[in-house]
């Protein structure tokens, strides 16, 4: 069966649209919330690191459908992984300054 190259491209970027702005909600989530908590960061970084090489075989490939998905994707991605770094850092550092603050003899154990 041919499709035409048009449709094709088109099917191309209506796909690269649909699976990139999925991150956007849990872009906003994790900064309304100001917690990314639920993210697995091994999860994130696998994923990205898979992005990255989608990008660059997009490159390779002359696919601007794949070029401009995964470079929307990857940015979203490293977005993602930078709250999530900084917000978990945050927690360890309050949770740690809970714990120096705690009167004597009490426990949270």
């Amino acid at each position: 069966m041919q499709v035409p190259s048009g449709i094709v491209a088109t099917i191309g970027y209506a796909a690269a649209f649909s699976t990139t702005i999925s991150f956007v909600p849990q872009l906003f989530r994790v900064i309304r919330l100001k917690s990314a908590r639920d993210i697995s960061l091994g999860m994130f970084l696998f994923f990205s690191w898979g992005v990255f090489l989608w990008l660059l075989y997009g490159i390779i490939i002359h696919s601007w459908p794949v070029v401009v998905a995964n470079a929307a994707t990857l940015a979203l991605s490293i977005a993602i992984l930078l709250f999530k770094l900084k917000y978990d850092r945050r927690g360890r550092l309050n949770a740690k300054h809970a714990i120096e603050s705690t009167p004597p003899g009490v426990s949270y154990k």
